[in-house]
């Protein structure tokens, strides 16, 4: 998605960049993280755990990018219809979301706690952290709409006019941020110190997501507002 533009309408499939080689599935090299055991009861346990926090990034980068994008498979799969393709691949990132949650919750509730972090100090920065980082991802999502926040410009559904309200006035990425703040949150909540390595893991995927992303998506609509002044000048 291009964050911060408001959709208002569908392009066709035509609207391809030329110059910009498409991000395909983010390979985001991971070094493997040795946690002392006093703060990991399951090393291995961890290390899956790790393996689906990026295998979901992955896939969703995979579904939406080079094939979707040049290929237009999830839209032939909805009868060649790309609004529905892109709903269909909302549910599926969705989706794919709260099962992260739910095995993110379950893995750090197991792991060891950290009494430190049962302060009623940290407590309330954790409150802080979940209810700006929600903030931040729901009021994002309200402002974009579903095809703007599920990668609809992949599916030729590009959007107008910028947003520059909040969360847009605070961050360019608020889902990614919001998103990362309440992983952070919820580690300091549970107390557990495993949930920072997992916070760190998500930052990265989304710091490295951003760095293709932008320009990909950038160059979209660069292509469609050289095509709109070319379309002027011929009329």
């Amino acid at each position: 998605m291009l964050r911060g533009f408001k959709t208002s309408g569908i392009s066709g499939a035509e609207d391809t960049p030329s110059r910009t080689a498409p991000p395909k599935a983010r390979e985001l090299a991971l070094p493997s993280m040795a946690l002392p055991r006093r703060f990991c009861s399951s090393q291995r346990a961890f290390e899956d755990l790790r393996t689906a926090f990026v295998g979901t990034n992955r896939l969703a980068d995979a579904l939406s990018g080079t094939t979707e994008y040049h290929n237009k498979v999830i839209t032939k799969l909805f009868g060649g219809n790309s609004l529905y393709g892109c709903y269909g691949l909302a549910v599926t990132i969705f989706s794919l979301g709260i099962i992260r949650d739910i095995i993110y919750k379950t893995a750090i509730e197991s792991q060891p706690t950290l009494p430190l972090l049962l302060s009623p100090t940290f407590r309330a920065i954790a409150y802080g952290l979940l209810a700006s980082g929600n903030i931040l991802v729901l009021s994002s999502m309200w402002a974009l709409g579903v095809t703007g926040t599920y990668l609809g410009d992949y599916f030729g559904i590009l959007m107008d006019a910028k947003v520059s309200s909040f969360p847009f006035n605070v961050t360019d990425a608020p889902m990614y941020w919001g998103s990362t703040a309440s992983f952070l949150g919820s580690a300091i909540l549970f107390a557990k110190p495993a949930g920072f390595f997992l916070t760190a893991i998500v930052y990265a995927a989304y710091s490295v997501a951003l760095r293709y992303e932008d320009p990909f998506t950038g160059e979209i609509y660069a292509k469609r507002d050289r095509e709109r002044a070319a379309g002027k000048k011929s009329s």
